[in-house]
């Protein structure tokens, strides 16, 4: 979490009580409204089934110092009079961990506040007085907003109050907790709860509208994903505005659409806006792989364990449209093109008032900030001012997270404001590495094997914890590239920072049709031995993962790998040479890995890789389907043109012919012949493809129209209609 921040500080410096009020007594008695009409919402039965299956994993040990543990344990017994727990195991003792971390402000604090409401509110009588008293006390000392107040005994706030998901949640825990406690005076804010509603309220309905218009900047985050649907199913649950609760749930259904639709037998293996090598190694570590296989049960794995599937399992409000549940399913192959982020431009002549596009603003207000930092950029030209004034106005060069830098503040502080700006532009393909723009993507995805890219997004720049392409057989069997940021770190985990896999040190331009992708790594920035710049380094190579022990076969022939698992079927190809390199696990981390994964292309930062995925269903004839794949991928070497000249066991003559890329030419056997380049476009068969379609849902199944605030399902004959709009929310079978 605190790594956005940590990369933040790099970047500048290197540019440069009233009423007694509610109680918490939980639900009050409410009738479990359901948020939407008509009748096609998965079956009572089913949807009980899905999430008692959960529930049951969930219940086989009571952690009583975790809320979700209890609250599991509470909801299974609501359901069953025959199951019993040790509610006494549940002391303010057994808590103790959770309520030291709020006090000492701790990252992600805002986590445990939602599972402690969704606790204290859902299942007020489980509890004994003296947990119902602590919560309370947390609850109403809790910090909720950056603005509000730091107590005394806290030298400075850690919290991270700006990305995407810590936004939705901060917020959520703010008007929910406001709500229970209405008209008592918050013992850190000196507000009531109902100036906490009203304050958490605005900003809300600003998440909301950010998300309807553009989408999530994190997009596809395996990691984050849940986290949204954490803050939202507070308020679909607790919120007694309806028209709030049921904006919130309709909100969920897009984040579970899209992950419905991107989903492959348990994995969310798509394109990430952020993930990290833990997830991206295997579905089973992904946060969002018990709320898949709760929901969606496409996987043969067992569940991982008691996470925020847990606000979905003890839902009583929501039910899962039956439209994005087929959608998971479905064995119809099809390729879904999406468009999501905010359109910014970092290297656009400076200006001393820019304009910033679809109507938003680059002001200092909250609703800006919110816009613009969640997005990641921070340190574009065009966003910094409110950046400076922001870290300036909380005193955050003493937090945790820049206190590393706070020696260089001075610099900084000498520099005007045009000054930084200019140099934060100028050094924008290091800097801006946590930048999450305007994307547009397309997956192809069968029930053997599914393709997912982000399409010519930051091609040459740094990028922190954005994965650009991957192709997903099973939970297990995946296979993506990266460039390096740095060599393999010795230790017995993948940590987020860690630049040898998570994110890359610089974007591939790349491009799919179909079952075929090319992808064309030439960094437009040189590695610096100079402070702090040299947080910006990288490997003079690129690498695939690819994990042997994963696939039923892999085979090599010339610069192709190919693997198969099951009736699905990967290819990958590198202009490079390519070798495996071994990992001792006792050295550096391999996670739940035994065999070879790293398959190196040593050399140069420069490369080009190229993916094609089949299936047997596809090959026809008679014989072995699999060699029929790796004969028809093989039979066509790509051809690959370096501008600058020189072949692929030659390093660049200098950074300049690094910069200036490849032209490549591949024919696909099933998409026809491909061409593109470092630049230009795109062409299947001569015809040229455009890169940025305007839809921002366009698939088989799902539509949406860019800006239209209107989203659509539809498959075998179960329908989800969302006009946010209107406020409508509507599924049929």
């Amino acid at each position: 979490m605190r790594r956005a921040g940590m990369i933040l500080a790099v970047a500048v410096l290197a540019a440069c009580t009233s009423g007694d009020g509610g109680s918490g007594t939980g639900r009050r008695g409410r009738p479990e409204e359901r948020l939407g009409t008509g009748d096609g919402w998965m079956s009572e039965a089913d949807w009980q089934a899905r999430t008692d299956d959960y529930l049951a994993f969930a219940t086989r040990e009571l952690e009583p110092g975790s809320p979700l543990s209890v609250a599991a344990h509470a909801e299974r017994a609501r359901r069953d009079p025959d199951f019993d727990w040790d509610r006494e195991a549940v002391t303010v003792e057994a808590m103790q961990p959770i309520f030291d971390k709020l006090e000492s402000f701790a990252d992600t604090s805002d986590f445990d506040i939602a599972n402690l409401l969704a606790l204290r509110l859902g299942y007020p009588d489980d509890l004994s007085g003296d947990v119902r008293a602590e919560i309370d006390r947390q609850l109403l000392a809790f910090k909720y907003w950056q603005d509000e107040p730091t107590p005394e005994h806290i030298p400075v706030d850690d919290h991270y109050y700006w990305t995407e998901n810590h936004q939705v949640i901060f917020l959520a825990d703010e008007y929910i907790a406001g709500q229970a406690f209405p008209r008592r005076r918050f013992t850190n804010s000196g507000m009531t709860g109902r100036q906490h509603m009203a304050h958490a309220r605005k900003l809300l309905d600003h998440w909301i509208d950010l998300r309807v218009r553009f989408g999530f900047s994190e997009w596809y985050s395996d990691v984050y994903a849940t986290e949204d649907v954490k803050g939202l199913m507070l308020l679909v649950e607790h919120a007694d505005d309806l028209e709030l609760a049921t904006r919130a749930a309709m909100v969920v259904d897009v984040v579970l659409t899209e992950m419905a639709g991107h989903l492959q037998a348990g994995s969310f293996g798509a394109t990430h806006g952020r993930s990290y090598m833990k997830d991206k190694s295997t579905a089973l570590d992904e946060d969002t792989y018990n709320t898949a296989k709760m929901l969606f049960d496409d996987t043969r794995y067992p569940y991982q364990g008691v996470d925020d599937a847990m606000f979905l399992a003890i839902a009583r409000r929501y039910r899962l449209p039956e439209a994005i549940r087929r959608l998971a399913v479905t064995d119809e192959v099809g390729v879904d093109r999406s468009r999501m982020g905010i359109a910014l431009d970092p290297t656009a002549e400076i200006t001393d008032d820019p304009e910033a596009p679809e109507g938003l603003g680059f002001s200092s207000s909250n609703e800006d900030k919110m816009t613009w930092f969640g997005a990641g950029a921070l340190t574009t030209w065009q966003v910094l001012p409110a950046t400076l004034e922001h870290i300036r106005r909380y005193d955050l060069w003493e937090s945790d997270v820049y206190a590393d830098f706070g020696e260089l503040k001075p610099i900084v502080d000498s520099l005007s404001v045009p000054q930084l700006q200019e140099l934060t532009r100028t050094l924008h393909p290091q800097i801006g590495l946590i930048l999450l723009p305007e994307v547009n993507t397309e997956t192809w995805r069968s029930p053997e094997v599914m393709l997912s890219s982000a399409q010519d997004v930051r091609p040459g720049l740094r990028s922190d914890q954005a994965h650009a392409w991957q192709a997903t057989l099973d939970a297990n069997a995946e296979v993506f590239t990266t460039h390096p940021a740095n060599p393999p770190r010795e230790g017995d985990e993948w940590v987020d920072g860690d630049g040898y896999w998570t994110g890359t040190a610089s974007m591939p331009r790349s491009a799919q049709r179909g079952q075929a992708a090319i992808h064309i790594y030439a960094p437009q920035y040189q590695p610096s031995d100079a402070p702090p710049l040299d947080a910006f380094g990288y490997e003079d190579e690129t690498h695939a993962f690819f994990p042997r022990e994963h696939f039923d076969e892999v085979v090599q022939r010339g610069h192709w790998t190919i693997g198969r698992r099951g009736d699905g079927y990967v290819a990958l190809w590198s202009w490079r040479p390519t070798r495996w390199r071994e990992h001792d696990p006792a050295k550096v981390p391999t996670g739940r890995l035994k065999g070879t994964f790293d398959l190196v292309a040593e050399g140069g930062p420069d490369n080009v890789w190229i993916v094609e995925v089949g299936r047997a269903a596809d090959q026809g004839g008679a014989g072995d389907p699999f060699a029929a794949f790796v004969d028809s991928v093989t039979s066509a070497p790509p051809q690959v043109t370096r501008r600058a000249g020189g072949g692929p066991d030659e390093p660049a003559a200098d950074f300049d012919a690094v910069k200036a890329g490849f032209d490549v030419r591949y024919r696909s056997p099933a998409e026809g012949e491909l061409a593109f380049g470092w630049t230009g476009p795109l062409t299947v068969d001569g015809e040229e493809v455009d890169l940025h379609p305007d839809a921002r849902w366009d698939s088989p199944w799902t539509n949406a129209a860019w800006g239209s605030g209107r989203y659509a399902v539809e498959l075998e004959g179960a329908t989800l209609e969302l006009d946010f709009r209107s406020g409508r929310r509507r599924a049929t079978r």
